[in-house]
């Protein structure tokens, strides 16, 4: 398994989150991470990414309660998520990417992460 997410769970609206996404060392070497979501009945949406050399770049609708990280000595990525709300109800996926604006090349499978109102 390249990728494999979890952290997932259900939580009350206002709380917090941290995803974690454990990643082989070939993938986290040479990739952009990336995290996407995808509510029940919906589409799969961006949330954010995060380049090998630290850049991030989030989703207009995330950006102010969304943090993603990686730490290269334990090949994880993390999404921590604050002031959770019902809408952000959906199954959490986190991706590679050879680049910013090109879609994901792998993916992992999802954590479900519900937010209670």
């Amino acid at each position: 398994v390249q990728l494999q997410a979890s952290g997932g769970g259900l939580v009350p609206a206002g709380g917090s989150l941290r995803l974690s996404c454990a990643a082989s060392g070939m993938i986290f070497r040479t990739n952009l991470m990336a995290w996407y979501r995808q509510p029940a009945g919906k589409e799969r949406e961006y949330v954010a990414q995060i380049s090998r050399g630290g850049a991030t770049i989030y989703a207009d609708s995330v950006k102010d309660r969304f943090t993603i990280s990686r730490d290269s000595a334990k090949n994880m990525i993390y999404l921590q998520i604050n002031s959770l709300k019902p809408e952000d109800t959906a199954v959490y996926y986190c991706a590679a990417k050879k680049s910013f604006y090109v879609s994901p090349h792998s993916w992992g499978q999802g954590t479900q992460v519900t937010v209670s109102s």
